[in-house]
């Protein structure tokens, strides 16, 4: 299987049902994070759904570009790394409910909270790179070089001092929590990975 089939399929399904939800708000309220709904007719399957819709193109395009960008990375150390193309499906899903459960325990009595779109998958996907490769160049808004390990820092303060002011209508603690997941987990499947990442920390390429 080619390495990075899997997340060309995750791009493709993601735009198709995000797409579809524009055009009928019945997808849309189906699949929406609805912590309120969930816990009063147990919709447990809005954990995994909300990230497979998007609010607009703009949201869309923006998580797309990244799992397109930075997806196959993973996708192919994870094949290389655990022997298995399932491995990465599963994560991605898995960074899905993970980055929501925070949200959900703290607005399942929340009638007006919902939440929608891939960011807390795409963070972690995002931090896994950073975990292989963490003097990687990321060019933030397409133009501002910053070395990967750095970025990670100011992501996580942002996002956790966003989540705790909380009034910007943005998923920060979905951000975070799939994030930490992104670094986390992959240590947890394969201890060898953490010297790994510090032995890369340890040697940036410019010294």
């Amino acid at each position: 299987m080619q390495h990075s089939i899997i997340t060309y399929i995750l791009i493709g399904i993601t735009a198709l049902t995000s797409y579809s939800g524009f055009q009928n708000t019945d997808i849309i309220n189906k699949m929406i994070f609805y912590p309120k709904e969930m816990n009063a007719r147990n919709e447990w399957w809005r954990f995994i759904t909300h990230g497979f819709i998007h609010a607009d193109f703009q949201h869309l395009i923006f998580n797309m570009l990244t799992l397109f960008f930075f997806g196959p990375f993973v996708e192919t150390t994870f094949a290389v790394i655990f022997d298995s193309h399932l491995v990465y499906p599963i994560f991605y899903l898995a960074a899905l409910v993970f980055s929501s459960v925070p949200s959900y325990f703290k607005h399942k009595d929340n009638y007006y909270y919902r939440a929608l779109g891939a960011s807390g998958a795409i963070a972690a996907v995002l931090f896994t790179t950073i975990l292989f490769n963490p003097w990687q160049i990321l060019n933030v808004y397409l133009i501002i070089p910053i070395p990967a390990i750095l970025f990670a820092v100011g992501y996580v303060a942002y996002s956790s001092y966003m989540s705790k002011k909380g009034n910007d209508g943005i998923g920060h603690e979905a951000h975070l929590w799939g994030a930490i997941f992104g670094l986390v987990c992959p240590i947890i499947l394969k201890p060898g990975v953490f010297p790994y990442f510090l032995n890369q920390l340890m040697h940036p390429p410019f010294l």
